[in-house]
């Protein structure tokens, strides 16, 4: 009897307890960085709608047909931002709603003019 070998049952509730404790604090710090990725995701998609719409707006005032208008000039812009992000509707002149995974941002749009492209902001 003295030479036995393993782990008592209050050794091993233990260590579960303690594995458990572990990977409780491990699942809400990963849900934060998700959030948090998620977040600066929706940054990058307004900082690429602005892009757009500035190297859209200098194509249309570098072309033969000029500026005419900020609705003609929001019709060429390619709103579309790839996979994972989705508009509630269709973005209009005025902005729209954007969606990553599970946050929602709302963004307005500042109209272009004949010296300026238009932004987007998040509301």
């Amino acid at each position: 009897m003295l030479n036995q070998r393993g782990f008592t049952l209050i050794e091993i509730i233990a260590v579960l307890v303690i594995m458990s404790i572990l990977a409780a604090a491990g699942i809400k710090k990963m849900e934060s960085l998700s959030d948090s990725a998620s977040k600066q995701t929706l940054n990058h998609a307004v900082r690429e709608l602005n892009s757009k719409e500035a190297l859209t707006w200098a194509m249309v005032k570098a072309s033969d047909e000029g500026w005419v208008s900020d609705e003609s000039l929001f019709a060429k812009i390619n709103t579309n931002l790839g996979g994972g992000y989705s508009w509630s509707s269709d973005p209009v002149l005025t902005g729209g709603t954007l969606r990553m995974q599970s946050l929602v941002i709302t963004m307005a749009r500042t109209a272009s003019t004949t010296s300026t492209a238009g932004k987007w902001e998040i509301k």
